[in-house]
């Protein structure tokens, strides 16, 4: 029997250089404000709801940039960049920032060794939570002065995660184990490019949202996420579709995966569109948690969901099944498949823990009443994984770099788990394959030592985990999160998960403690 318990509630960017003393600011630039974060493999999600963002110039005036209720999820920007919306500043040198953060939470998952008081052996998954943040806990960074210039520009609001949550070491106590949420944003201005090549000049890849309104002239569509937020999306002759034959194919309610440029109004210019499944009405996108061996089916972590009929009970259960008429395939994010030295597979004799999948549905069923939702579509996406370089070789067109990882990442916690399909040989180590097209956004030498961050699309080739590269990033130090007294604490709301011998997940209940 597997317990799962616990639910208790970038990129490198350039600041616009300074203008001379002579150069007089005056009148406003259109703003694109981004989030992004920076993140080893501790956390598997990270919401925070930014109520307010405060620029203070170097002459002492203040400036409202956000004010409401901005609600983001962070672990899946990490490296990238995700706008949120477009704003009108007045020109200006900003030497400072506030910002106020509503509700936040984020969530670790584990597995409890034999000798744990507590479910020894089982699969944990833990959130902790705040009602509210606390404003002396927020702290927002300007690594260097802001100059609001020129017709457009963008600010990249980055969390560093490591910084910002701290926890019991074991991800999870009996009781509430003391845990803090401090969240420490770096902020930087980006210059915007019209054929962006990173994220730090408006590149974005793996936006996900539905359709909301298509057209009626030209080739642009209005675009939802989960946040939610709205993107006001155009297409033009360079546009690549992907499961669907063109623009015309679009319609409201469409899920789809895109990648593509900000443009200096904010809206944005799509490079690629997808649909993996054009008659879905639900997605669920997140990493693999189980997957027995006896039994068609899974569970999964929902960092990212959306759809037509989900509802507030079903929403996080993750609890999917698949059969023969289930279709697998793989993101279209990357053009370089064919060309990889080894075959890139995803199918359920290739699938494992830890991959992220996206899981498309026709109606999402209450596991409450035992049964299991029956997933269409399933769709390999990338994933950024945190590691140090260990070794490294020639491969064909390729270099490949032997990763390793960290104890906590996903790989390696979800492999220990008993009775687990498709077995690793080492969970711990990634082969990492790069070649001409991936974006090398390191400043840290891509050699043996280093500690980089690695996205791009992670396959399981018969025991060996091995990666297709799309961007490196420098990486986050490894370490365990530390103890920390608790601020202003909500509680934890523990979602238990039982798995029978027989492989099939028996019951679901939840508990929510707070204090």
């Amino acid at each position: 029997m597997i317990l799962l318990a616990g639910f208790a509630s970038a990129c490198g960017s350039s600041s616009n250089p300074n203008p001379g003393s002579g150069q007089h600011l005056t009148g406003n630039s259109n703003v694109t404000i981004a989030v992004s974060s920076t993140a080893n493999d501790a956390l598997s999600q990270f919401d925070l709801t930014i109520q307010s963002l405060t620029l203070t110039s170097q002459s002492g005036n203040t400036v409202i940039v956000l004010s409401g209720q901005w609600p983001a999820e962070f672990i899946h920007v990490n490296g990238a960049i995700e706008p949120i919306t477009t704003v009108t500043l007045p020109q200006g040198i900003y030497t400072s920032a506030t910002a106020v953060i509503g509700a936040a939470n984020f969530t670790c998952v584990t597995v409890q060794p034999p000798n744990s008081p507590v479910a020894p052996g089982y699969l944990t998954e833990s959130t902790f939570s705040y009602g509210h943040t606390p404003n002396a806990n927020v702290t927002v960074n300007l690594p260097s002065p802001i100059t609001i210039t020129g017709a457009d520009m963008a600010l990249l609001l980055n969390l560093q995660v490591s910084q910002s949550a701290s926890y019991p070491s074991t991800c999870y106590e009996v009781g509430i184990g003391p845990y803090a949420i401090t969240p420490t944003f770096n902020l930087t201005a980006a210059t915007l490019s019209a054929q962006p090549t990173s994220p730090a000049n408006g590149k974005i890849s793996e936006l996900e949202g539905a359709v909301t309104a298509v057209g009626t002239t030209g080739n642009s569509f209005t675009l939802s996420s989960s946040e939610p937020e709205t993107f006001s999306v155009g297409s033009d002759n360079n546009t690549v579709y992907q499961g669907i034959s063109g623009f015309s194919a679009l319609r409201v309610g469409m899920l789809v995966d895109m990648d593509g440029a900000i443009q200096p109004d904010g809206s944005i210019l799509a490079s690629r569109i997808a649909s993996y499944d054009p008659p879905a009405l639900n997605v669920m996108i997140g990493p693999l948690l189980q997957l027995p061996g006896s039994a068609p089916h899974f569970y999964s972590f929902p960092l990212d969901q959306q759809g037509q009929t989900y509802n507030t009970q079903s929403q996080s259960m993750g609890v999917y099944s698949y059969s023969g008429s289930t279709l697998f395939q793989i993101s279209g994010q990357l053009s370089n498949l064919r060309s990889l030295p080894f075959v890139a597979s995803f199918d359920p004799s290739h699938m494992v823990t830890g991959q992220n999948v996206a899981i498309f549905s026709q109606q999402i069923t209450d596991y409450y009443g035992g049964q299991y939702t029956a997933a269409t579509t399933m769709t390999l996406m990338p994933q950024t994984i945190n590691g140090t370089v260990v070794a490294s070789s020639s491969s064909g067109s390729f270099t490949d770099y032997t990763v390793s990882l960290a104890s906590y990442d996903l790989f390696p916690t979800l492999a220990a788990q008993p009775g687990e399909n498709n077995s690793l040989a080492n969970p711990s180590q990634v082969e990492v394959y790069v070649d001409a097209d991936t974006e090398l956004l390191n400043m840290q030498g891509l050699v043996s030592g280093s500690t980089l961050r690695f996205y791009g699309l992670v396959f399981n080739d018969n025991g060996t985990l091995r990666m297709d590269c799309a961007r490196v990033n420098d990486g986050v130090t490894d370490s365990t999160q530390p103890n920390s007294p608790a601020r202003r604490k909500t509680g934890q709301q523990r979602r238990f998960v039982y798995r029978g011998s027989n492989g099939m997940i028996q019951a679901i209940t939840s508990v929510t403690r707070s204090q």
